[in-house]
């Protein structure tokens, strides 16, 4: 139960701090943090939520997350429905403290509210097959980077620094493409909370995508790597 309770706050914080820069102050007049301050905002969730409970539940926060490391050999499959329950829940819990906060803003409209889309709810306009691509591969890359990093050879301490620098630099790839996902729970929490069902009926890529790039991912890295965990 600890270990899901940790799941749980460590989505929420990864929502609320990433999406809560994309909605609150990614155009924010004049003084707006933009394209690269949201991708700052994800990476540092990630970073200091891995130091916070990465000793108490590995800091998933994510169901790909969870299904690339039991590919991988290093998460037991009978812990993946509950992890993948906790993140969703937490996630959608942190959609809501951000809608109740944008929502007091006069004139609030939550159009988008950072959800995940492609077409033309892409922000860039990008195809279906691009938005699959984009979510596929970086998912793929940063399960690989999760995995070298956290493995019982790596230089100890670091693990947390390069994973949130890996989530940055992959936002900073797909914001135009996707908004980015790369994480199933962080899509479906701001799908509910969109304006209209277009996120909810584009939200079967969000979870495909990634889910499959994470195991792929897995499986490759479990057959490359040197030396057993």
């Amino acid at each position: 139960m600890n270990k899901l309770i940790a799941e749980f706050i460590g989505t929420f914080w990864l929502v609320l701090g990433g999406c809560g820069s994309a909605v609150l102050a990614a155009a924010f007049p004049e003084l707006g943090i933009g394209f690269v301050g949201v991708a700052l905002a994800f990476g540092l969730s990630v970073l200091t939520m891995a130091y916070a409970i990465g000793h108490i539940s590995g800091c998933h926060l994510n169901p790909a997350v969870s299904l690339g490391l039991w590919a991988g050999g290093r998460f037991n499959s009978k812990d993946l429905l509950p992890y993948i329950i906790a993140q969703v829940l937490g996630a959608i819990a942190g959609a809501a403290v951000l809608y109740l906060i944008a929502s007091g803003k006069s004139g609030f409209v939550a159009g988008g509210f950072a959800s995940n889309g492609y077409g033309e709810h892409s922000p860039g306009g990008y195809s279906m097959l691009s938005a699959f691509v984009t979510e596929f591969v970086l998912t793929f890359i940063f399960l690989f980077v999760i995995l070298g990093t956290t493995h019982n050879y790596a230089p100890k301490g670091f693990a947390g620094i390069a994973i949130g620098l890996c989530l940055t630099m992959i936002h900073l790839i797909s914001i135009p493409v996707t908004n980015t996902s790369v994480n199933p729970a962080r899509s479906t929490s701001q799908a509910f909370f969109a304006d209209g069902s277009w996120a909810i009926t584009q939200l079967w890529l969000f979870w495909l995508a990634p889910i499959l790039g994470a195991i792929v991912a897995g499986f490759v890295y479990k057959t490359i790597s040197p030396q057993k965990d």
